[in-house]
């Protein structure tokens, strides 16, 4: 067997990275080298990886079928060479977060395993539910913590705790100020501001709450909760929000949350992890650490 391990290191990375330029960083070889390692090994192999679109290389039909075996090679390797050596394998792990997550759960759950585990090293790429599943799909990230739900069969979906979302305006609002319970009749032609297509929070409103309004009047669309807190704060429209990111503004009296009983607004959160994703022990021990900060908040 021709193929060398700093073969399949630097098909993974281009695979990773889109470019050999940016490949060779990550392998620590020089862009020459890495391009003589990648051409050695699709020779080796009798068939090319990947279809060039001028510098950005993309995976073809081979490369995505090799790439899960390329990475649990790798993987087991690192483990064999550190026990080899009667080292503790080493945690350094890729981790995703969709925003709302990142912004109210990920810190101190980070900080948890980094108290547990202090030489652990955590890298964080946050996004919408959407990128997070292309991420995980493409093995850019080890695990990634989702609001939405995902349908893709390569990836392992484990329902991790739930989160709920509130219907939430100024107290100045209109709505806020009926004193009655209120209906679906008076949603009608009411402004919306809300997260952007393809985040979790979005799904939850356009499965829970478009279906009853064919008139909803939709503002405004924004990627960022907090940005959207202060907008609806200053008394225009209403949005539907995770409490997670609503509390604060809610105990100072800034935002209201109005009675829905109506609209079920419950989510569950998610974790995703990759079938064919080699699950050293830094990744099995960030994963039941995750489930059982889960079981305290029950």
């Amino acid at each position: 067997m021709r193929m060398t391990l700093r073969q399949l290191a630097v098909f993974v990375a281009v695979a990773q990275e889109g470019t050999v330029t940016k490949a060779s960083d990550a392998v620590k070889l020089t862009q020459s080298a890495a391009s003589m390692a990648l051409a050695d090994l699709e020779d080796g192999l009798g068939a090319p990886l990947f279809d060039r679109l001028g510098k950005r290389l993309q995976l073809n039909d081979l490369g995505r079928f090799l790439l899960p075996q390329a990475l649990e090679i790798l993987g087991r390797c690192e483990s064999f060479e550190q026990i080899a050596k009667g080292e503790l394998q080493s945690i350094d792990l890729r981790l995703g977060a969709t925003l709302t997550i990142s912004d109210y759960l990920m810190p101190d759950l980070m900080a948890g395993f980094l108290g547990q585990h202090p030489q652990a090293h955590l890298q964080l790429q946050v996004g919408n539910t959407r990128q997070m599943i292309e991420a995980v799909s493409q093995f850019q990230l080890d695990l990634a913590l989702i609001e939405g739900s995902c349908h893709l069969p390569q990836l392992h979906t484990i329902h991790w705790r739930d989160d709920e979302l509130s219907v939430c305006c100024s107290p100045d609002h209109p709505l806020a100020q009926l004193d009655r319970p209120l209906t679906i009749k008076d949603f009608e032609n009411i402004e919306w501001i809300l997260r952007e297509e393809g985040s979790g929070t979005r799904d939850v409103f356009n499965n829970a709450i478009l279906k009853d309004l064919d008139s909803a009047n939709i503002r405004l669309t924004l990627g960022h909760n907090e940005a959207i807190l202060k907008i609806i704060a200053g008394g225009l429209g209403l949005s539907c929000i995770s409490k997670l990111a609503l509390k604060p503004m809610l105990q100072t009296g800034q935002l209201v949350e109005l009675i829905t009983p109506f609209w079920e607004l419950k989510r569950p959160l998610y974790m995703l992890i990759h079938h064919h994703k080699y699950q050293g022990p830094g990744l099995k021990a960030f994963k039941k650490f995750c489930e059982a900060q889960s079981a305290l908040q029950m």
